[in-house]
């Protein structure tokens, strides 16, 4: 059935933009979009999903990535920049009244047919896929790597802490996947130590602290003890940020890193690009 209705989306229009792609896909009744740039005739076997946060959008998403789109080419990479459902995803946070999460939208089916998609129209490898979504896209990269584990080879969350215990309502595999936090320590919305979290008047519930998130990660992975601490080079001094790396790394087991933006708030540390990391960190899972 799913099959089925994957064929009777891709007659939704494709709408171009310059050489941005904008097209879509029937899921459950609901005609989920997404953007991309037209990667012509050249091989992009590795897909990457950049996912906005909460009440943003995929085209505008594009404005944030554009070193790494300059890379793409070179790369083989494939950056698609999914929509979330009246701005919103349904992740894994059971208290959100997002309309997404009160409607219960079928995210996994999704990034499932959007996979199919690019397998099928671009030739990407289905064994290359990675994700990487900031704040309420960081929740759906989370949300990905606890349910679909299988599809998606690693994920980066940005300014994103798990959901707390009691504010948390995805089946988990618990398959151990390759995962990259990147969290300030002054942010005011994601709590690096976990609480309530508000935005405008969506309320999303309880999130767990950053060193919670990280645990839970590692220890799915396997490991003990302490990560190896670095500390990154302070390339703008000006915005009093420092960033430390923690890192968990062995043959045989998914790699599973902690960027410690000391200072830093809801937003990009300066003295990184949050998404090229994110893609060094993906290339080393391949």
């Amino acid at each position: 059935m799913f099959k089925l209705v994957l064929l009777v989306s891709l007659l939704a229009p494709t709408f171009v933009n310059g050489q941005v792609i904008r097209d879509s896909i029937l899921i459950e009744g609901h005609y989920r979009t997404f953007n991309f740039n037209n990667p012509g005739d050249g091989e992009r076997s590795n897909l990457v999903f950049v996912m906005h946060g909460s009440g943003g959008n995929g085209k505008d998403m594009m404005n944030s990535t554009t070193g790494l789109e300059a890379k793409a080419a070179a790369e083989k990479l494939l950056l698609v920049y999914p929509d979330g459902y009246q701005r919103y995803w349904n992740e894994c946070r059971k208290a959100a009244t997002s309309t997404a999460n009160i409607e219960n939208i079928n995210e996994n089916a999704f990034f499932e047919g959007m996979i199919d998609y690019f397998e099928s129209k671009y030739r990407i490898d289905s064994k290359k896929v990675f994700a990487v979504g900031t704040s309420g896209g960081g929740h759906m990269a989370f949300k990905l790597a606890l349910t679909m584990p299988d599809r998606i080879r690693a994920v980066t969350a940005i300014i994103a802490n798990l959901p707390d215990t009691n504010n948390f309502d995805c089946i988990e595999v618990k398959r151990p996947i390759s995962v990259m936090i990147i969290n300030g320590t002054e942010d005011p919305l994601n709590n690096y130590n976990g609480g309530m979290m508000v935005l405008g008047n969506v309320t999303l519930g309880h999130v767990r602290s950053t060193d919670r998130t990280f645990s839970y990660w590692s220890s799915l992975a396997g490991y003990k003890g302490q990560p190896v601490k670095e500390s990154l080079p302070d390339t703008d001094p000006s915005d009093g940020r420092t960033i430390e790396r923690y890192t968990f790394k062995k043959k045989g087991r998914p790699e599973v890193v902690l960027l410690k933006v000391i200072g830093g708030k809801h937003d990009y540390p300066k003295d990184i690009d949050v998404h090229e990391e994110a893609w060094q960190f993906f290339k080393r899972q391949l």
